[in-house]
């Protein structure tokens, strides 16, 4: 009784063996991936809430495409995650992120959804109020996002045509106005061009 079931366990474990070493390159990165962060977790010279915090940030990043500013701020604040100074200073100090793709990111989304202006893209991506990028990082942004802004324009110009009944010249104006959408006046001339097409 003893050797059969000593020849089934040993049957087992070359089967075991055998299967682990048939696994797909996808399984392999998958397990290498697991067992990174397992190794990581159990790294306890980093406090778990900063460890935590750094998590985060790295979902913020990647997802969102956020500023590091903007990363550190929603770390914080008291209607975001919640982390103290230090955890979320932490994130960002070990945070590897490249803020200039995340600019570009948030612009040629604000470009591709709302119909911004090259200006106006720029100042959403470094107001205050808003995206929180460096100057230099949206710059690249600017200086990178693909196309012409003449389809944004006209895309804007027909939303204020349709949900706000404006006129023509109450549409280039609006267009081109400094507290407006910012478009230069070439911009803004082919919008109204191409209005009623």
């Amino acid at each position: 009784m003893k050797k059969g079931l000593k020849v089934f366990l040993t049957a087992a474990i070359v089967l075991s063996a055998v299967a682990c070493s048939t696994t797909s390159d996808e399984e392999t990165k998958n397990k290498d991936t697991k067992e990174k962060v397992v190794e990581t977790k159990k790294d306890t010279s980093v406090p778990k809430e900063y460890r935590n915090a750094l998590h985060k940030a790295e979902n913020y990043s990647k997802m969102m495409h956020m500023s590091k500013q903007k990363i550190y701020d929603q770390l914080t604040s008291e209607y975001g995650e919640k982390f103290d100074a230090e955890a979320a200073q932490y994130a960002i100090d070990n945070l590897n992120a490249d803020y200039n793709e995340n600019a570009l990111k948030c612009g040629e989304n604000y470009k591709k959804t709302m119909h911004m202006s090259k200006a106006r893209i720029y100042d959403q991506l470094t107001s205050e109020n808003g995206e929180k990028f460096t100057p230099e990082e949206a710059q690249y942004a600017i200086d990178n996002i693909k196309g012409d802004y003449l389809e944004a324009a006209l895309k804007s110009a027909k939303n204020y045509q349709e949900t706000m009944s404006m006129s023509k010249d109450a549409i280039y104006n609006q267009l081109v106005s400094e507290y407006g959408e910012k478009f230069t006046p070439e911009e803004a001339q082919y919008a109204i061009d191409n209005l009623d097409e």
